[in-house]
């Protein structure tokens, strides 16, 4: 098959990135695949995508280039095609509707997967009759707004698919969306074998990783190793990752007394090296769409203490097995699990074996055969029969889109 996947910018960094790059990556081994990226901002891509994984772009957006297009009219009106209620929708403008409407049209491939909602969109609407349209969730539906729900409704029944990254996004959108003969499917992200020893459990560091952000909530984490420190004064937490709370969780590290104990140690890439320096992995966020740091410090063979958040903690983690699911938003509950490891030597490192074990059905091998049955199947029913689906689906679009203008369905006001 020709698989053809369009991503808002593969030259960057972040979840979706790598997980595209780790799924394309194994799906070339025996298929013909390309990444598409709406922009690119650098001469190379952070991530390597693979020698047989073609990767181009539609947006030049790096100044110094000599096709640089920012200063094309067009790059500085509105888009219209990309829905204004998506998050990015401030970066797209009426030249990415452009060349994306124009790259759909004339794409000539067996399969097309959107990689963020806003795509999705373009896929649905734009996307030539031949390929199968897949449309990824990354994140999830109920972190979406109201109007980009109404928004997702007016087109998704054009698509063939929509996959999500857990079990209980794929029955939130079950509920919540009427999508009849799209498939919906839960696909896990990927996350490769890495490339350094697994962590033998003997190290005192506790390791955090993620974007510095409110929804991460390290700060419970900070409160929560002051607790540790007290009882257990000769561990040490280290939290990688940059970002617009460094300075208010620095401070906090400094009011708690905690220099000596909590690092911030900015970005790091690759991470493997670094979780694997550790012995337990902590992730106390209030939202994880799926938690791919959780799988990644699995792989080094790290047991996790997580908050049991919506959505994927709990998909990810069995309890108690391979690390210790606690009340979101204690600080308490996470201080009490991550003593419960680090002051247990043989339940630590039992942990961590098994972390390492039950975390390989991540491994991209796995999760990329699961795509390369679904899109199979999918092509397999072409035709006729995938004629009827799309009539339907634009049917159903315009039906949708009509009756819902001006209502409210998803609890807020549309605004039409």
């Amino acid at each position: 098959m020709h698989i053809s996947f369009l991503i808002h910018n593969a030259y960057g960094i972040g979840g979706t990135i790598r997980t595209t790059y780790n799924t394309a990556r194994t799906l070339a081994e025996h298929h013909d695949v390309e990444i598409v990226s709406v922009f690119r901002h650098r001469d190379t891509p952070v991530f390597d995508p693979g020698q047989n994984v073609r990767l181009r772009h539609l947006v030049d957006i790096r100044k110094e280039s000599p096709t640089y297009d920012g200063d094309d009219p067009d790059y500085a009106r509105p888009a219209r095609v990309f829905p204004s209620a998506e998050g990015r929708y401030k970066q797209y403008n009426a030249l990415t509707d452009r060349r994306i409407g124009e790259h759909l049209r004339r794409l000539d491939a067996d399969v097309v997967v959107g990689t963020r909602p806003g795509l999705n969109v373009h896929i649905a609407r734009e996307a030539r009759r031949g390929p199968v349209r897949v449309g990824q969730e990354h994140l999830t539906l109920s972190t979406h707004s109201p109007e980009l729900k109404l928004a997702l409704r007016a087109v998704y029944p054009r698509l063939d698919a929509v996959t999500t990254v857990t079990e209980a996004d794929a029955n939130t959108y079950r509920r919540q969306m009427r999508l009849p003969g799209v498939r919906l499917e839960a696909v896990p992200n990927s996350v490769p074998e890495p490339g350094v020893a697994p962590a033998d459990g003997t190290g005192k560091w506790v390791v955090a990783a993620g974007r510095l952000a409110p929804v991460k909530r390290y700060d419970l984490l900070i409160k929560a190793f002051a607790k540790v420190s007290a009882e257990r004064p000769d561990w040490r937490l280290r939290i990688y990752g940059g970002g617009g709370q460094e300075a208010k969780l620095r401070a906090l590290i400094n009011k708690l007394g905690l220099y000596n104990h909590v690092y911030l140690m900015g970005p790091a890439n690759p991470l493997d090296p670094e979780w694997a320096k550790g012995s337990i992995a902590a992730v106390t966020s209030s939202l994880e769409s799926f938690g791919m740091t959780i799988v990644e410090a699995q792989r080094c063979g790290l047991p996790v203490v997580a908050t049991d958040c919506p959505h994927g903690p709990a998909e990810i983690i069995d309890d108690g097995v391979d690390g210790r699911l606690v009340k979101s938003g204690d600080v308490g509950a996470i201080a009490k699990g991550l003593l419960s490891l680090i002051n247990d030597d043989d339940l630590r490192q039992r942990m961590g074996r098994k972390a390492l074990e039950r975390s390989a059905r991540f491994d991209p091998s796995n999760v990329a055969g699961r795509y390369e049955s679904m899109f199979t199947d999918l092509v397999a029913r072409g035709g006729l029969r995938g004629a009827l689906h799309r009539t339907r689906g634009t049917l159903l679009s315009g039906a949708f889109a009509t009756k819902d203008a001006g209502r409210s369905v998803f609890g807020k006001a549309h605004a039409a």
